[in-house]
């Protein structure tokens, strides 16, 4: 079977990959005073009325003027217990309770219309029932009210109302006014800025529970404000806050343990915590869920379900969720491809500013994704990449310039923008300026720095890099030859799944190259590649496979490798497989299938192909005897160097099968046979030599020529030789024994050196 050669330079310019980012979360920003709080008394009603039957219990009483019933009624109503959920029936029964000034009953109504629950909102209509619920002292009227002053649009905000009515609940303990009174402390909003303020409004309310207060409080410590700086109470507050459901809180905390911020780094707590953000909506959460559903960090990979979190977080406005979602749509992982799709996600990041959007929508236009092919465009998007600090874009403005692409091309000016992305750190850039040293384009070729760019490359993990700078040792080019060297890089390379470096990786363990010698490692790199659908590691995987080299023999499975290479129209594959059914190797002998495949391989210029199909019109086997086409392969064999095939072209042209005989011509070609060492020719010359037919006679020459087959020969053809070198040398004088001795000491076939006969001997 035959083997095929080691792989050599690729081309120099290439794009970078794809980029996958991950947004996590970071601080919430404590804002003013929120929306009202919760109706108060919800939990205590709940756990007093679970069915419908309770609500026709109160509703008699309620209709009777009875306040608590009437109360009740509207909670079940606004919560759907027991009764469908119905805000206008519930605000029905609030206010008739709230007229006979039941506060909590004020407080809920004033809730519905700060809201527009069941009613229109109105804010002057919460403003009355809230103050009339607060000035009854209930301080969670209170703190709705200074919420209500604080977040007014309609010209009526009072921050410092706002202020007031929060200190009235906070003193009386409600928490969520201490929390909001914190947060004015804070910002100095209402009230003077003083962190240590807020601090005691936070702990306040953070020591009631108030999870937005546990949260912010974890933040002052987490940054010093207020307090002196501590993680580890940081983290105290952080993770009481998260599991309480603060989403906040639980987005931090999974950043944290994913990046071992201010505790110790821990995957599976960072996805608990991306779990319980993401179901509560935090998009940036939902964000790094779906890239660790993609990368299968923490998780198992599933595709499907990081697009899911990507979709949620996109659908929410997030950027690099959107960025992330585009990317899938333009790759087609986990959903159908469809660059247009992924051109508008892209587009939706890049309005938000995001320089990665900006990249990949050039990267779009690169290759008319989506959108028709356009180079200009694609540079105006990568300069605005540029132009917002991401080196990868120059990378790619350097790859156009190199092409003339969009721009005039310009090989300095490729380097200039590969320098500038390569100086940054880019790993792609770093390998494309090496490839332009490499090949002297845009600078003067210099292998050594070529060399030293590859590496920088290299030690980032770029498999490319890894596999160039590999190449370069193996040849010994701009770094002192080192098999060893690029046996490690080639491996680096390999684990990485880079193709080109298990097959090469293969290929030095096969050989005992910079590795000790190792069949068995050689086939497992071939699988590698050969699974990958590399159609020459399918071949050499095939050959170990029929030989029984470093795996077991089984010819079957490498009739199977062989076809896969041979449908990719790998020469050698179609070849193998002709020997395969020429022999019955794991096929039934079948001589007329072993032709179709030598001649596929044949018409592809295969010359081992070519020498067999010869010989198959030669002998009428697997097709008709055909001496006419069997010459003709023959020829085309020995005109592409195959030695055999050049000494079957003497043998047709001495014995005039086929052809005139023409013995000149027969010498001619058992000349080019023995020159490139063959027994065969060098015999079958020395045979014409010997008795001066078509060339001159010489028996030393002879006798050289016998002897040099002789030390060729490893079959019957051994004892043919040594006979003929006996039987010439027998007859030489001193003097031609001692030439001959001369020409075999040379260690070249003396054939060249033959001289034709005066005039070619034929025969009609």
């Amino acid at each position: 079977m035959t083997a095929l050669p080691h792989r050599s330079l690729r081309p120099p310019a290439r794009l970078a990959l794809p980029l996958t980012a991950l947004l996590l979360a970071g601080c919430v920003t404590p804002g003013g005073p929120s929306a009202p709080q919760p109706q108060i008394t919800a939990t205590e009603a709940a756990r007093e009325v679970e069915d419908a039957a309770e609500v026709e219990r109160l509703r008699p009483l309620a209709e009777a003027g009875d306040a608590e019933a009437q109360f009740l009624l509207g909670l079940f109503h606004a919560h759907g217990r027991g009764v469908p959920e119905d805000d206008a029936e519930a605000v029905r029964w609030y206010r008739l309770a709230a007229d006979q000034g039941d506060y909590r009953a004020q407080n809920n109504l004033g809730g519905m219309y700060d809201r527009g629950d069941g009613v229109p909102q109105d804010l002057a209509q919460a403003e009355h029932w809230y103050r009339l619920a607060a000035e009854q002292g209930a301080a969670v009227a209170q703190r709705n009210l200074g919420a209500l002053f604080f977040n007014r649009e309609d010209g009526a905000r009072d921050v410092v109302q706002a202020a007031a009515w929060l200190r009235k609940a906070a003193e009386q303990g409600n928490a969520d006014a201490q929390y909001q009174l914190g947060q004015m402390y804070d910002d100095g909003t209402g009230v003077p800025e003083d962190d240590a303020e807020a601090v005691r409004w936070y702990r306040l309310a953070a020591e009631q529970g108030q999870a937005g207060a546990r949260n912010t409080l974890a933040w002052m410590y987490a940054d010093g404000h207020g307090v002196a700086q501590d993680d580890a109470e940081a983290m105290r507050w952080f993770r009481k806050a998260a599991e309480q459901g603060h989403v906040g809180a639980q987005a931090t905390l999974a950043a944290r343990h994913a990046t071992g911020d201010g505790v110790a780094k821990d995957d599976e707590a960072a996805v608990h915590w991306l779990r319980q953000a993401a179901a509560q909506g935090h998009a940036g959460a939902r964000n790094a869920l779906g890239v660790r559903y993609a990368t299968g960090e923490g998780v198992p990979e599933d595709m499907s379900e990081a697009i899911r979190w990507y979709r949620l977080a996109a659908e929410q406005g997030q950027p690099i969720a959107q960025i992330n979602l585009a990317s899938k749509y333009r790759d087609g992982r986990g959903v159908t491809k469809d660059p247009a799709e992924a051109l508008r996600w892209y587009r939706k990041a890049a309005e938000q500013g995001e320089p990665l959007a900006a990249y990949e929508i050039g990267r779009l236009y690169v290759h008319g994704q989506g959108v028709a092919p356009d180079h200009a465009l694609a540079v105006r998007w990568f300069r605005q990449a540029v132009d917002q600090g991401m080196a990868e874009a120059a990378n790619e403005l350097g790859v156009l310039y190199g092409r003339g692409e969009g721009v005039a091309q310009d090989h300095a000016e490729s380097v200039r923008w590969y320098r500038m992305a390569a100086e940054q750190g880019d790993a792609t850039a770093q390998f494309n300026l090496a490839s332009n040293y490499q090949l002297g384009q845009g600078v003067p070729q210099d292998a050594a720095e070529a060399a030293r760019w590859y590496r920088l490359a290299a030690e980032q993990g770029d498999a490319d890099a890894q596999f160039s700078l590999a190449l370069m040792y193996e040849d010994g080019s701009g770094v002192t030859q080192d098999h060893a060297e690029a046996a490690r890089l080639y491996r680096l390379a390999a684990e990485q799944g880079d193709v080109a470096a298990q097959y090469n990786l293969a290929l030095l363990y096969r050989i005992g190259l910079g590795v000790a010698r190792d069949d068995a490692e050689a086939a497992r790199l071939y699988r590698l590649a050969a699974e990958q659908g590399d159609p020459e590691a399918q071949t050499n995987l095939g050959n170990l496979l029929v030989r029984g080299e470093g795996v077991p023999a089984d010819p079957v499975e490498a009739r199977r490798l062989f076809l896969l290479a041979a449908e990719q129209g790998s020469a050698v594959a179609q070849f193998n497989l002709g020997e395969l059914y020429a022999l019955g190797l794991g096929v039934p002998e079948d001589q007329a299938e072993a032709a179709r495949w030598y001649g596929l391989s044949a018409g592809q210029g295969d010359v081992d192909a070519q020498r067999a199909l010869a010989g198959m019109y030669e002998n009428g086997k697997g097709v008709p005897q055909d001496l006419e086409k069997a010459v003709g392969w023959y020829r085309r064999a020995a005109e592409g160097g195959h030695a055999d095939a050049r000494n079957m072209m003497g043998f047709f042209h001495e014995t005039g099968r086929g052809v005139k005989q023409d013995l000149a011509e027969a010498a001619r070609w058992y000349r080019l046979a023995a020159d490139d060492g063959d027994a065969y020719g060098l015999y079958n010359l020395g045979l014409l030599v010997e008795d001066g037919r078509g060339v001159e006679r010489d028996t030393a020459r002879a006798s050289a020529l016998f002897t040099l087959a002789a030390e060729a020969a490893e079959d019957s053809l051994l004892a043919l030789a040594g006979t003929a070198r006996d039987r010439v040398t027998a007859t030489l004088t001193p003097a031609e024994r001692e030439r001959a001795e001369a020409l075999v000491r040379t260690g070249r076939a003396p054939a060249l050196e033959a001289a034709p006969a005066a005039s070619p001997t034929t025969n009609p």
